[in-house]
């Protein structure tokens, strides 16, 4: 194996806890919100997460549990109308994660909004999709066009998150445009979310936001989404990332564009809580090292983002909260993650990088310090003997397997030729320093 070219800069890595997730990890002792921050975003005991995606809430009640409360729950008479926000400096506890995030080093904020409040939409709910009233095609019954109140709903929400002390980077308006949920969504097709960008472009911009479009439901149907801003001479101005999903549609190829590309949210279905790394159920942790890696290699991809860090029940999430006992449980599906996020830091670059063996599934990228990482996937059953070719250096191999999760050791020479053992259906970091 021996790389050369230089792809794509890299973003980060990130995770989500909206939909009051957080709830649930601070009803845990100190001890154990401790562990798991560690978990997520620790570069030497965890993941090393570099991305925080939040929740923009839309909801008029924060009861039950589950529905993230609006910062301007109710009408105030109107689009025109002086707004009527509230702030309780929680945010369903995305606050608090926030502010946990930037000590551990976090700079990348990404708040992104399901749905628009009731009052701005044509299906007057939060709920089962509905559209933005004002939008070309969307008739409302008092004819009122919320666009751009809406735009300034979601720059006065990245304010308030500045008076935490928090810089939001990034911000998107919709959230799978593409698919209506029984829960908070909203539809737009590719040419109104190319409308909403022109709208919503000079707010984010005047505001220093990067404007993100448009977490569709699955990574082709993101190209549709992605072409039609291209396509629009105005709106391709404003959008900094394209977002994709990987629900409905894996990562197969880039997105049509030279701006940066997340793949935004994505967790396997399920129904079931798992541990494993490798038990061809499709939620274990082999599969999200080779969906990272397909979204690397594949889709050029500058950022990986999962959906829930933790949740409850028969969650894919990356750890499971239990809170009536007390307990956590950590998947293989985290240090699956962390064995890229851990080591490839924001402004890593990838590297072209093949192998002869078609089992191995490899990528390669240069820290902005200098130091080399090269992530070898492999998804034969038996065991691969292979050379790597790297830059001198001393390196370090860690392991990801059914037994190991991230376990290091040293390897031999100082290179550039090195031997190396690869274990069956795992994953090898090799980092050069």
């Amino acid at each position: 194996m021996e790389h050369r070219n230089i792809h794509q800069k890299i973003d980060g890595f990130g995770f989500s806890q909206a939909f009051r997730r957080n709830e649930l990890i601070r009803q845990l002792s100190p001890q154990q919100q401790r562990e798991i921050l560690d978990l997520w975003l620790s570069k030497e005991k965890g993941a090393g997460l570099s991305i925080l995606r939040l929740g923009i809430g839309s909801s008029a009640t924060d009861s039950p549990y589950d529905l993230m409360w609006s910062i301007q729950p109710q009408d105030p008479g109107g689009p025109d109308a002086p707004p009527n926000y509230r702030w309780d400096g929680d945010d369903g506890s995305q606050v608090w994660l926030a502010k946990e995030a930037k000590r551990y080093g976090v700079q990348r904020f990404y708040a992104d909004a399901w749905s628009a409040p009731y009052y701005m939409k044509d299906n007057e709910s939060e709920n089962n999709g509905g559209s933005l009233c004002g939008l070309t095609g969307v008739t409302c019954a008092d004819g009122q066009d919320w666009r751009a109140a809406y735009a300034r709903y979601l720059v006065q929400y990245a304010k308030f998150y500045k008076q935490e002390g928090i810089k939001i980077t990034d911000i998107g308006f919709t959230n799978e445009p593409d698919w209506t949920a029984t829960y908070a969504s909203m539809r737009f097709t590719p040419a109104q979310a190319a409308e909403m960008v022109r709208v919503m472009g000079p707010y984010a911009r005047k505001a220093g936001l990067n404007l993100v479009c448009c977490d569709s439901f699955g990574w082709t149907e993101q190209k549709a989404y992605t072409a039609a801003v291209e396509a629009d001479p105005v709106a391709r101005r404003y959008v900094d990332v394209y977002a994709g999903h990987t629900y409905a549609s894996p990562v197969d190829g880039p997105q049509p564009t030279r701006r940066s590309v997340w793949m935004s949210e994505w967790n396997p279905n399920g129904d079931t809580w798992n541990v494993n790394w490798d038990d061809g159920s499709g939620w274990d942790g082999f599969t999200i090292a080779s969906a990272v890696h397909d979204a690397l290699v594949l889709g050029n991809a500058n950022a990986y983002v999962y959906w829930f860090g933790a949740s409850r029940g028969a969650t894919r999430a990356l750890l499971q909260v239990d809170v009536p006992n007390q307990t956590y449980s950590v998947s293989k599906r985290l240090w699956a993650l962390a064995a890229y996020s851990r080591f490839i830091r924001p402004e890593a670059a990838r590297l072209g990088i093949s192998a002869s063996d078609p089992a191995l599934k490899v990528s390669a990228f240069r820290n902005k310090d200098g130091s080399e990482v090269v992530e070898i996937l492999n998804t034969a059953t038996t065991a691969v003997n292979t050379t790597l070719k790297t830059k001198p250096g001393k390196a370090t191999l860690y392991l990801t397997d059914g037994g190991n999760s991230l376990a290091p050791s040293a390897l031999p020479g100082f290179g550039p030729h090195r031997s190396l053992t690869l274990q069956p259906r795992s994953l090898t970091t090799v980092l050069v320093k």
